[in-house]
């Protein structure tokens, strides 16, 4: 009886510190040295990884890293997506957004499109106000130059994940 108890008593308390202990035992991202490293092996990294993407982490998974690459008016800057992190759904209010693909494999998403392979030498333009999504694909490591014209008052509306069937079926 007193067996049952304890296992009991470790259950619940394993339960109560579950969440707790996920997040302490999370796994930190990969170094921006170690990316690099990992996009040289694959004949990759054109440009500078940069530093970790903290300010999207919420409207990316995986792992995402942001080197700027301009100084001037008009924002361009080098994204490393790592083993197939990719963005959420989201629009670009007021302003396009052109991606040139560097390295690796990657997808985009015109919503009520098919996804569409981004390799590189490639580039597409996703317009103003259209819901669209983009990264590495499954596995893979990824880099694409983002380019968006700067307009006062454009903001990125974020939405909901990719659907992670959809996305696990690309190859």
């Amino acid at each position: 009886m007193w067996k049952k108890f304890i296992l009991l008593a470790a259950v619940t308390a394993m339960s109560l510190t579950g969440a707790a202990l996920a997040a302490a035992t999370a796994p930190s991202p990969p170094a921006p040295s170690k990316v690099a490293a990992m996009l040289k092996h694959t004949k990759g990294a054109v440009f500078p990884v940069g530093t970790y993407n903290a300010g999207n982490k919420d409207h990316f998974t995986g792992d995402s890293y942001v080197a700027p690459l301009s100084q001037g008016k008009v924002p361009v800057a080098n994204v490393t997506f790592v083993h197939g992190a990719h963005t959420y759904w989201h629009v670009h209010h007021g302003t396009s957004q052109t991606l040139l693909a560097v390295s690796g494999k990657g997808y985009y998403q015109i919503a009520g499109q098919a996804p569409q392979v981004l390799l590189p030498g490639q580039s597409v333009t996703i317009p103003e106000g259209v819901r669209h999504w983009h990264g590495a694909a499954p596995g893979q490591m990824f880099q694409h130059i983002a380019v968006m014209e700067p307009v006062q008052g454009a903001w990125t509306e974020w939405f909901i994940p990719v659907d992670e069937q959809l996305f696990q079926s690309l190859s």
